[in-house]
């Protein structure tokens, strides 16, 4: 399944809170876009379309829940970012980054403690 940005900015107030009416999904995005209740409302649709989210009825409105898990999503995003940059090697966007100057003490850190589980684990 292919999200737009767009689509998983509504994916995550979605999956912080739900289920939610496209008026509280434009209250909860405001602070982050400028977007109105009609472009809202479009990316649900788009979402409802692909079987991102479901509908309710309830009264006038519908109210949106997610049928997608963010651990999901997460998953497929990341592989395909490593399938297309870096032939589906990890290591390779570790150096990227480190290359960049983008990892900081903190990261490094995770890094290694992560690796040292992987290690203890095999």
């Amino acid at each position: 399944m292919s999200i737009s940005d767009a689509e998983s900015q509504v994916m995550q107030v979605l999956w912080e809170r739900h289920p939610l009416g496209a008026d509280e999904v434009v209250a909860a995005l405001a602070d982050s876009t400028d977007w109105q209740e009609p472009t809202v409302k479009t990316l649900l649709n788009r979402l409802l379309k692909k079987r991102a989210i479901a509908a309710q009825r309830d009264g006038r409105r519908y109210l949106y829940r997610p049928l997608l898990a963010r651990a999901d999503y997460v998953h497929a995003a990341s592989k395909s970012l490593l399938d297309r940059l870096f032939d589906g090697r990890v290591a390779p966007l570790v150096a990227h980054f480190s290359e960049r100057r983008k990892l900081s003490k903190k990261d490094i850190a995770e890094l290694k403690r992560l690796i040292g589980e992987i290690d203890h684990d095999r």
